[in-house]
């Protein structure tokens, strides 16, 4: 049987509201609400897969420290307001050649192209 990821939503906009009812109508994922501001360690030992938050949220550093301890999480942050959806992948590569580093820059690139982003 497949491990489901965990998906941490961290506020309380209808926005991700309307989100995690999607996401949860969906049966791929668990999830998790929690309202900020909470301390960072505790969400870290909830090993998250990802976490889904508001762009427009004060307490952005504390979310962008989980990516330090936490390699492969995968953040999005939503702004309403403007209707853009942002992603990071918390990905920390060692000992990268300059073939490596140029071929997982055309990756991202790529990928960024292929889903309708701008290079």
């Amino acid at each position: 049987m497949e491990k489901r990821q965990h998906i941490y939503i961290l506020g309380n906009s209808l926005i991700l509201g309307a989100l995690g009812e999607s996401l949860h109508s969906g049966g791929q994922f668990d999830l998790t609400y929690l309202k900020l501001p909470m301390d960072v360690r505790e969400l870290e030992f909830m090993k998250p897969d990802a976490i889904l938050f508001d762009l427009e949220t004060p307490y952005m550093e504390n979310i962008f420290s989980l990516s330090e301890s936490c390699s492969k999480l995968l953040l999005i942050g939503v702004s309403p307001d403007t209707n853009i959806v942002k992603v990071w992948v918390g990905q920390q590569l060692q000992e990268l050649s300059m073939q490596g580093l140029l071929a997982v820059i055309n990756d991202q690139l790529n990928v960024s192209l292929f889903n309708g982003g701008k290079a």
